[in-house]
């Protein structure tokens, strides 16, 4: 990379990092597991962010997620949904990246309503930077020139999903296009803007790389996405935050840590933005909970289809809770219709990942309530 072109990214960089007072601080070490598991709960406040995130798979399966919320999620607590989007919209700005079979402004316009009238928050989430298909979908699909690298080795037995290139201009000009057309179709005071498990970054045969670290194209991508939604929009961003867990410091995977040079990036970027913190394996302590908390971000702690880790991630949580722990958040992965099915009770055996991912929910909705009255003043700790 130039002395020019380093001195003003990283100095970008900075810029961003201090948006929010709070300078960044080494991570406190975690107490041991008994000692965490000997720390009273505190309750989260009523307020708390009860949430359910949800893959959008097709247009057609949105009148079941529309019973879904007024017949189980509002029902039972919940009070924040996020709606993945990503290329599953009638994108008017770009048509090319859009699928012809995903929701529209009217149907988006719907939905926020239903969810307002049922007191949920609905946040739109579109995938950026990495996680763009196993092979180019989308945006690179449409514009394989904007891919990083451009010719990635598929028959790697490693190779995971393709990554748009953060560097190129073109790629935020067509971005930031269809992140407003999301914005002004449920017009939210959230967004998220994924970014989660980002492998592949752009190298020597990249267009406009010039040497930049991982953490720095990672950051680069972080800041410019905060730029539009925050400073521009207005709005507060949430993101996936595995790549900012450096793997020394917990054991966990290349997939919930960053194995890749990313976590250097916590730094660089703006403390209030919103991290979604997932895990979905059993842990007696979940250690990053208290990396962020104590970097000065807000964070969300994400479990998935496995009620014990996720009693176990929530419950971990409130011994770590501040106020900036924001609640829980449930995730599916899984087509939203045979989720949706799941909820109601319509179908799907044990075993499947809807079924699974629904009986957590129910698990963790019944814990927003128990759990509270346990970490009472006086109550029996578990």
């Amino acid at each position: 990379m130039s002395n020019h072109r380093s001195v003003r990214i990283l100095a970008a960089m900075a810029l961003a990092a201090l948006v929010v007072a709070g300078c960044a601080t080494g991570p406190k070490p975690a107490p041991p597991a008994q000692e965490a598991a000997e720390q009273p709960l505190r309750p989260f406040p009523e307020d708390a962010w009860r949430g359910v995130h949800i893959y959008l798979s097709g247009r057609d399966d949105l009148p079941l997620l529309h019973r879904a919320i007024t017949e189980v999620l509002a029902p039972r607590g919940a009070n924040t949904l996020i709606l993945e989007i990503d290329y599953n919209y009638q994108f008017t700005s770009h048509p090319e990246v859009g699928l012809t079979s995903g929701m529209n402004k009217q149907d988006a316009r719907e939905l926020a309503a239903l969810c307002r009238a049922q007191g949920i928050r609905l946040i739109p989430q579109f995938q950026c930077f990495g996680h763009q298909g196993h092979r180019p979908i989308g945006l690179l699909a449409a514009h394989p020139e904007l891919m990083a690298p451009p010719n990635p080795d598929y028959s790697d037995p490693h190779h995971y999903h393709v990554s748009w290139n953060p560097l190129h201009p073109k790629t935020n000009e067509i971005v930031f296009a269809l992140i407003d057309e999301l914005i002004d179709a449920f017009q939210p005071e959230y967004f998220h803007v994924g970014l989660d498990e980002v492998m592949l970054f752009p190298d020597d045969t990249t267009p406009f790389y010039s040497g930049e670290s991982h953490a720095e194209v990672f950051a680069k991508a972080v800041n410019d996405l905060y730029a539009h939604v925050v400073t521009e929009k207005g709005l507060t961003m949430l993101m996936w935050g595995d790549r900012l867990i450096p793997k020394s410091y917990m054991t966990w995977s290349s997939y919930e840590t960053s194995h890749n040079g990313t976590e250097a990036a916590i730094d660089l970027i703006p403390k209030d933005i919103i991290i979604c913190d997932w895990h979905y394996l059993y842990m007696p302590n979940y250690r990053s909970v208290r990396l962020f908390l104590d970097k000065g971000f807000r964070v969300w702690p994400t479990s998935w289809k496995s009620p014990s880790a996720a009693l176990a991630f929530y419950r971990s949580s409130q011994r770590d809770a501040t106020d900036r722990m924001l609640g829980h958040l449930c995730s599916s992965w899984c087509g939203m219709g045979s989720y949706c099915q799941a909820l109601l009770g319509e179908g799907l055996p044990a075993g499947s990942t809807a079924r699974d991912a629904a009986d957590t929910f129910q698990a963790v909705a019944d814990e927003w309530l128990e759990g509270n009255r346990r970490a009472a003043p006086g109550a029996q700790q578990p």
